[in-house]
């Protein structure tokens, strides 16, 4: 099922900062992006980039210490999440957007059954009897493929394994037919053959019921096989974007790059050791000036030092954020055809 062409999501100047003692830290720092009905959507980047912290603004799950620029909206169907207030986010989360969260053991409640778990968000937004959302559970269980579903929702998620309570917290989230899914890290504690079971699952119920997915990972096997677009994210902001074509097979930015070659190729030569980024993501206390990649970038240039590049589009269809792709300084895109020799 494809309604491509209708957004569904529109992330508009995302900043977020927390106060601390040092400073103001800044986790997200002018995100943009949109999502568009039956699309899958994946945001990439290393553990502190800003993956979760984005993704957990949709849904207004985080903590109270975290704050939002005035000018920051995150619109969802025309509606600015950012302006509700709890009692009406209630009635988004699970309804309208829902969430598969990383790890199911600590995301599952250990005292009560899964058939009970997933029946409460179907009682809670549908307004059903239990008897009722006892039996739409066990339809969700059948979809997502748990054997021997109606003896199962008795069970408690200490006697499922890793994989089937990870298709239980994806039954929970589609509970309520939603229209907007974020799967954060789903396939991280899996191994290898579930990891791919729960791929094709998502894939498949993406096409069944015609839901966007914003697919939170830094794997880029599981963005190749699941999504349409990919998102680049590092410390805190989008550098690179484009469709899984256009970054697979020409990534512009040098951390897009970097990400690509640590990952082994099946099809090339046989290395010792996998390549690696130089350096570590920066203190998001002590940022650098200009680009913050700049610390890491054997390409960096004296202008990268000192001036911050945007996010502009390049003629091959991407869009990127580097000083080294722009052709003449002003311009609103980067029209050069130089590249930094991937392959």
């Amino acid at each position: 099922m494809n309604l491509q062409g209708e957004t569904l999501l529109e992330v508009k100047n995302l900043k977020t900062f927390i106060s601390t003692p040092k400073g103001e830290v800044r986790p997200v720092n002018d995100v943009s992006f949109t999502i568009e009905k039956g699309e899958i959507i994946a945001l990439v980047g290393e553990s502190g980039s800003g993956k979760s912290v984005t993704s957990l603004s949709i849904l207004g799950l985080n903590a109270s210490a975290i704050k939002y620029k005035e000018d920051s909206q995150i619109l969802f169907k025309g509606q600015n999440l950012l302006k509700l207030k709890e009692k009406e986010m209630r009635k988004i989360r699970g309804d309208g957007i829902a969430m598969i969260f990383q790890d199911p053991m600590f995301s599952l409640n250990p005292v009560h059954p899964i058939g009970r778990q997933i029946a409460e968000s179907i009682i809670l937004h549908k307004k059903l009897k239990f008897k009722e959302a006892e039996k739409t559970a066990l339809d969700l269980l059948n979809k997502v493929g748990i054997p021997d579903a109606e003896r199962r929702l008795k069970d408690y998620p200490h006697q499922l394994s890793g994989g089937m309570r990870q298709r239980v917290m994806i039954a929970m989230a589609l509970a309520c037919n939603p229209e907007l899914l974020i799967a954060d890290e789903p396939t991280t504690a899996l191994d290898v053959t579930i990891q791919s079971q729960i791929l094709a699952l998502l894939r498949k119920l993406q096409r069944e019921f015609g839901i966007s997915i914003l697919l939170i990972t830094h794997d880029l096997g599981v963005v190749a096989e699941t999504a349409n677009r990919v998102l680049v994210m590092y410390c805190g902001k989008i550098v690179e974007q484009g469709t899984v074509e256009e970054i697979f097979e020409n990534p512009l930015h040098p951390y897009t790059m970097g990400l690509m070659t640590s990952v082994p190729d099946l099809y090339g030569p046989s290395k010792v050791t996998l390549d690696a980024i130089p350096g570590v993501v920066p203190n998001p206390l002590d940022l650098p000036t200009g680009c913050n990649f700049v610390t890491r970038c054997e390409y960096a240039t004296e202008k990268c030092r000192h001036a911050e590049p945007k996010l502009l589009r390049h003629f091959s269809g991407s869009k990127v954020s580097c000083w080294n792709l722009l052709e003449k300084e002003g311009e609103d895109e980067y029209l050069a055809a130089k590249t930094f020799g991937f392959s």
